[in-house]
């Protein structure tokens, strides 16, 4: 059996399909009740709470672990999850981190998520660790927006970054789940091209088929919209990444194509397939 955790967003619930779809038996882990493909075990846990996972470990090879924002936040201790899946018996954890551990270091969320690779690396669990760049997915932001308004709000609209398709992501989760050969690797995760929010408004455009204008947001406006739904410090690093992104973060990886054999899916199909958010 294979557990995921965030079994409900963007990576998870793609992940727990295609699981489900390889033959696997998969139990989806979120915080509420939620509907989940047929087969398809569910149990709601905190994983701010690691002894309430112990119900869904049980039995379990493998778990996917991806940390939602609380879990960042100090006090928080998320390497008694790894060693909870260890205990239970877990002998893989494929955990999602992100890029910013090797392009940036030395901010406090970062600081921590290193920490948690290095524990996961010395835990005698096998691993794989994933380092996605900024997600495609992230463009649901602006949904209201281009639903009402026909408008995309965003700072810096000339300066991009290679996004990432989340459903790729998922799918390098399951090989990296499913086949020994991933053991030991770590894979930085990103689109096949540069793209700006100028840009990304252009390719919503095409998949909706009607107009969608860009405007531009000051640093500070974003901040403040951004600070409603993430702590203000990630709000800020956010920032400082779409702003001035590093050559480390413009960099497009081979990683998708290494471990899928194909490219990675550009921003355009995953609004063509997301599209009905938009309308």
């Amino acid at each position: 059996m294979i557990v995921v955790t965030g079994a409900t967003g963007n990576i998870g619930r793609p992940l727990t399909r295609a699981l489900a779809a390889a033959g696997e038996q998969v139990t989806a882990v979120s915080r509420h009740t939620a509907a989940v493909p047929n087969g398809v075990r569910h149990v709601a846990a905190d994983l701010a709470e690691p002894a309430g996972l112990k119900p869904a470990l049980a039995g379990a090879k493998a778990l996917f672990l991806l940390l939602s924002g609380d879990l960042h936040a100090a006090g928080a201790r998320p390497a008694d999850i790894i060693g909870q899946a260890a205990a239970s018996g877990v002998r893989r954890v494929v955990l999602l981190s992100t890029l910013g551990v090797v392009t940036r270091p030395f901010g406090s969320t970062r600081i921590a998520m290193r920490a948690l690779e290095d524990m996961l690396r010395e835990s005698g669990l096998e691993w794989a660790i994933l380092r996605p760049g900024g997600f495609a997915s992230n463009a649901l932001w602006w949904a209201e927006s281009v639903r009402t308004q026909q408008v995309v709000a965003a700072p810096f609209g000339d300066v991009g970054v290679p996004v990432i398709d989340p459903a790729d992501i998922a799918e390098v989760a399951a090989a990296c789940l499913l086949e020994d050969r991933h053991a030991g690797g770590e894979y930085e995760l990103t689109g096949p091209e540069v793209i700006t929010p100028r840009q990304q408004a252009e390719a919503l455009a095409g998949a909706l088929g009607s107009p969608v204008r860009f405007h531009e947001l000051t640093r500070d406006e974003a901040r403040t919209a951004m600070s409603q739904s993430m702590p203000a410090e990630l709000a800020d690093d956010t920032l400082d990444i779409l702003g001035s992104p590093s050559p480390a973060e413009l960099r497009v990886s081979p990683d998708v194509q290494q471990v899928l054999g194909r490219a990675p899916r550009p921003f355009a199909d995953w609004a063509a397939r997301n599209v009905a958010a938009f309308r």
